[in-house]
């Protein structure tokens, strides 16, 4: 055997034992540097945070920079990833960098909503695959143009709903395809976990050093307020699509993931987008600034020939859980129904006899797996934006925009992503405009 081939062999026997290790949650030597995408990092706090904590454990990548708006936020993230993968990354306060550096092959988007689209689709037009938090934009709008930027320039675009590539959700799906369920029609997503108030803090200054200006980005101007900012942006309309599209994007994607099971074992067609929807409730239960609601009920009709229900419920207020989980979702059959988790999932039969039980977590190592590989292999990832990520986030802001407009029922147009005949629901896909320079970049 040649010296060219040992090494080959070599090196293939190496990264086999590396993907072994990071499946099984190991840390493992870094692949040689051939092997490694060089990852920039969009965010340090946060979802960020744990992001870049996993590219860096990942032997198969390398954060070589990271960008964030908050100096306050830089230390603790440099440390943990200097420490997991032996190199300290740059760090800059502009994304902008890391969109127009030559050496970085991927971008990782853990930013608040409202700046998902932007440096998606730039990262896109320089050539660069794109792992984007969920949802994947903050409205309709935003989504398809970054849809169009990654089919034109060819990119990977992994979506970061994790349990897409989890174990846990993938013998689910196959448990529903054995038929043990019988004849599936409806399923239900939900959230009912105690969240606090928020209060009206006054509005105030920005930390030190923030630019408060770009973190606002294509959002209308607005002072700075607290509530505004880390953490808990996600309860204002300007920058979060509330708890719909915070944790129920997740969980509506596993009941999705579970009818279209469903559908194959039964023989129909794909499941598709939502025919209808129509959504009730509001804010209801907290005195505070949040624009959201807080109790909500969404229902989803899918298919004329072959109909399927699916509803969501969100109690935000709720000390308790709901089928055993905080937040999860079930599908229901003629024969047996299956609720799953973030810890597992487990089906029962008539009489409520258990049927069978899986643990696992949802820890996103896997997904980012997933991402790594599709970016050599140039295969669609496992929550791939254009056929799986993006559908699910129109389901929430269509559940929003419902719900903005008390409870209206909405035709949606799968094709255009338009709802049919209504105007004012229609305005309701973007913004009025995105705020200069901060505009939405043309493909």
């Amino acid at each position: 055997m040649n010296s060219t081939r040992r090494r080959f062999l070599g090196a293939t026997l190496t990264a086999a034992t590396a993907t072994t290790r990071v499946l099984a949650g190991e840390a493992a030597p870094k692949a040689p540097a051939s092997e490694r995408v060089r990852v920039g990092v969009i965010g340090a706090g946060g979802r960020a945070r744990s992001l870049n904590n996993t590219f860096a454990a990942n032997p198969f990548a390398e954060v070589v920079a990271i960008a964030d708006l908050d100096p306050a936020r830089w230390h603790p993230t440099l440390e943990e990833v200097t420490r997991k993968q032996g190199r300290r990354p740059r760090i800059t306060k502009d994304f902008r960098y890391l969109i127009d550096d030559p050496k970085i092959d991927a971008i990782v988007v853990g930013t608040p909503d409202h700046w998902h689209a932007i440096p998606t689709i730039l990262a896109c037009l320089a050539g660069k695959d794109v792992y984007v938090e969920k949802p994947d934009a903050h409205n309709i709008v935003e989504g398809r143009r970054m849809i169009a930027a990654m089919r034109k320039h060819r990119r990977i675009v992994q979506m970061g709903s994790q349990h897409r590539s989890t174990e846990k959700l993938q013998s689910a799906a196959a448990f529903v395809r054995s038929g043990a369920l019988g004849r599936c029609l409806v399923a239900k997503a939900w959230e009912s976990s105690r969240q606090g108030s928020i209060g009206f803090p006054p509005d105030g200054n920005p930390p030190p050093g923030v630019d408060y200006d770009m973190w606002l980005g294509p959002a209308p101007k607005r002072p700075f307020n607290p509530n505004r900012f880390h953490g808990r942006w996600r309860w204002f309309l300007d920058y979060g699509t509330g708890d719909l599209g915070n944790d129920g994007v997740h969980r509506l994607d596993m009941a999705i993931t579970l009818l279209e099971a469903a559908c194959q074992r039964q023989g129909e067609g794909p499941l598709g987008y939502p025919r209808t929807i129509s959504a009730s409730g509001g804010k209801w239960y907290f005195n505070d600034m949040q624009e959201f609601p807080d109790t909500l009920q969404v229902t989803y009709r899918f298919g004329d020939k072959a109909p399927k229900l699916l509803t969501y419920e969100m109690r935000i207020w709720a000390p308790y859980r709901m089928d055993g989980e905080t937040e999860g979702a079930a599908i229901y059959g003629d024969q047996g129904y299956l609720v799953i988790g973030n810890g597992g999932w487990r089906a029962y039969g008539p009489g409520g006899r258990l049927l069978k039980e899986v643990r696992g977590d949802s820890h996103e190592r896997l997904h980012v797996q997933n991402f790594l590989e599709c970016i050599k292999t140039r295969k669609r990832p496992n929550c791939d934006l254009e056929t799986i990520g993006h559908r699910a986030s129109v389901l929430c802001h269509a559940g929003n925009i419902s719900a903005r407009l008390g409870g209206r029922t909405l035709v949606l147009d799968e094709q255009t992503e338009t709802f049919i005949g209504d105007d004012e629901a229609n305005a309701l896909r973007g913004r009025p405009e995105w705020r200069k320079p901060w505009v939405l970049p043309e493909v």
